[in-house]
């Protein structure tokens, strides 16, 4: 069982501004909402913690499953370029995304999910075929990223939508 998690709330999630690589670490929110992560599972004996490099997602994995995780770049969050940390109200979107015509250093969208999907095929190609407990922390874009790799991405091609909100977690398998 693939068990995606999103990381516990920090002080941009609280203020409603941008987060991306110039994040924040959880704050005691957070901390919290990792803690009863926890609890809810807790009988899960994880064989695999793996977790975005942001400070964020790593311990919120590390609070729920109390073991290092392996960081892989490919999980990390998408680059929101200069629009990070800007109030989610000051921003211009395009779509679901900050409009990269406005703010330099966005992250093209095919590339953020061919990174996602490239771990994913990995993991399922090293572990696919095992029956075995495997937990990612990620963010809001890529656990929504992870879910898409399993339900496809939409027609419209809003993947956040397969994301839980901050401190929870959703499940897939592998086929």
């Amino acid at each position: 069982m693939i068990y995606v998690i999103r990381h516990g709330h920090t002080d941009l999630n609280k203020e409603r501004k941008m987060q991306g690589r110039m994040g924040l670490p959880l704050n005691e929110f957070g901390i919290e909402q990792a803690k009863a992560l926890k609890v809810k599972l807790q009988n899960i004996d994880f064989d695999f913690v793996f977790s975005s490099p942001q400070e964020r997602a790593v311990h919120t994995a590390e609070i729920v499953t109390r073991k290092s995780a392996v960081l892989d770049d490919r999980l990390d969050v998408f680059d929101l370029g200069e629009a990070d940390r800007l109030h989610i109200k000051e921003v211009k979107m395009a779509g679901q995304l900050p409009d990269s015509s406005l703010y330099k250093g966005i992250e093209e969208p095919s590339l953020f999910v061919k990174r996602v999907f490239s771990f994913m095929k990995e993991l399922e190609k090293q572990h696919g075929k095992k029956e075995l407990n495997i937990l990612i922390s990620g963010h809001r874009c890529t656990t929504g990223c992870i879910g898409a790799f399993f339900e496809g991405i939409p027609s419209d091609g809003n993947i956040l939508k397969f994301s839980s909100d901050t401190g929870d977690y959703k499940t897939f398998n592998f086929k």
